[in-house]
C-alpha cells in the first residue's frame, strides 16, 4: 500500500484543546483581582494592627493559589494539545484541574470547621467594626469574581436522568467558580453573624455560621469530586448518548451491539469503541454514519462481525 494514502484514515488527536477557552481569561482576571485584594488586606492589616484584615488576606491567598492551579490546567492542556504521548489528547487535564480544585475546596471547608469549633470552645474578643468592614469588602470582591466567572458551574445535575447534563460543564472553570462562590458565601454568613453578635451578644453566632458555610462548601466539593473522578476513571458516558447509539445501530435488521464503550476524553468530547454483530455486515463507515452527529463523538472505532442471529433464537 502507498503510505502517502494513510492520511485518509489518520486524524489529529488534539480535539480542539489547543484553542484558548473562555474560562482561562476569566480565571486570570479573577486571580489578578484576588491577588490585589490579598496584598491590600495583608499590608493594611500590618499597618493598622488588624488581625481580621490579616486573616482575610491570608484566606484569600489560599484561594488565589487554588485558582492558579486552575489557570495552569488551562495553559498545560493548550500547550500540550498536540503532544502524541497523550493518546486521546489533553482534554482530561480540564477534569484533573477540577478534581484538584475540589480537593482543595474540601480542605478549606475542614479548616473552616476546625477554626469554628475552636472559636466555640475558646471564644475570643471580636473587633466587630473591622471584621464587618472586611466581610463587606470581601463580599464585593468575591461577588465581582462570581460574576466574571459566570454561572456555568453553578448547577449540579446529580440526580437520575439529569446526570448527563454534567457533560456541558468546563469542570476546571466549575472548580474556580466554586472557590469564589465559597468566599462570597463566607462573607455573607460572616456579615449576618457579626451583626447579630454585635447587637445581641451572641458571640457563638460567628463560629456557628462558619460551620454552616463549611457544610455547604463540602457539598460542592463532593459533587465536583464525584463528576471529575468519574471522568478521570473512564466511567461510562451519558446514558442518553448510549441509548441513542443502541437505537440507531440496532434499528438495522438483524443487527446487535455486542460491546459498547463510551467515555469522556475532554469537555463535551467522547470516544466510542463499538462492536457490531450482524447477518449482513456493512463497512465501519456505514455504522459510523448512523451515530448521532451532535453528541460530541470525536474518536470512534467500529468493529463489524458477521454472525447468524437467527441460529441463536432457540438458544
Amino acid at each position: 500500500m502507498n503510505d502517502r494514502r494513510l492520511h485518509l484514515w489518520q486524524h489529529d488527536h488534539s480535539f480542539g484543546q489547543e484553542k484558548k477557552r473562555k474560562g482561562e481569561s476569566r480565571t486570570l482576571i479573577v486571580i489578578a483581582i484576588s491577588a490585589t485584594m490579598m496584598a491590600v488586606e495583608i499590608v493594611t492589616g500590618f499597618i493598622f494592627g488588624s488581625m481580621a484584615l490579616l486573616a482575610d488576606g491570608l484566606h484569600m491567598a489560599s484561594h488565589a493559589t487554588a485558582l492558579l492551579i486552575n489557570l495552569y490546567a488551562y495553559i498545560y492542556a493548550r500547550r500540550h494539545a498536540h503532544d502524541i504521548s497523550f493518546s486521546f489528547g489533553t482534554g482530561k487535564v480540564n477534569a484533573l484541574g477540577g478534581f484538584t480544585g475540589a480537593v482543595l475546596l474540601g480542605i478549606f471547608a475542614l479548616m473552616m470547621v476546625w477554626g469554628s469549633i475552636d472559636r466555640i470552645i475558646h471564644p475570643v474578643t471580636i473587633a466587630f467594626n473591622h471584621a464587618i468592614l472586611v466581610a463587606i469588602i470581601g463580599l464585593v470582591v468575591n461577588g465581582a469574581s462570581v460574576f466574571i466567572l459566570g454561572h456555568e458551574g453553578a448547577h449540579d445535575h446529580s440526580h437520575g436522568h439529569h446526570h448527563h447534563d454534567d457533560r456541558h460543564h468546563d469542570h476546571n472553570l466549575k472548580s474556580a467558580y466554586y472557590h469564589v462562590l465559597a468566599d462570597a458565601l463566607t462573607s455573607v454568613l460572616a456579615i449576618g453573624a457579626l451583626l447579630t453578635a454585635k447587637y445581641s451578644d451572641f458571640i457563638w453566632m460567628d463560629p456557628l455560621m462558619g460551620i454552616v458555610g463549611a457544610f455547604l462548601v463540602c457539598r460542592w466539593s463532593l459533587s465536583l469530586l464525584r463528576v471529575t473522578s468519574g471522568i478521570l476513571l473512564d466511567k461510562q458516558g451519558p446514558q442518553d448518548i448510549t441509548t441513542t447509539i443502541k437505537r440507531n445501530i440496532e434499528g438495522e435488521e438483524d443487527t446487535r451491539i455486542a460491546d459498547l464503550h463510551l467515555w469522556a476524553i475532554g469537555p463535551n468530547i467522547y470516544g466510542v469503541i463499538l462492536s457490531v454483530v450482524t447477518d449482513s455486515p456493512k463497512s465501519p463507515e456505514y455504522y459510523k454514519g448512523l451515530l448521532p452527529n451532535n453528541a460530541g463523538l470525536s474518536h470512534v472505532t467500529v468493529e463489524v462481525n458477521r454472525y447468524s442471529l437467527k441460529s441463536c433464537k432457540d438458544v
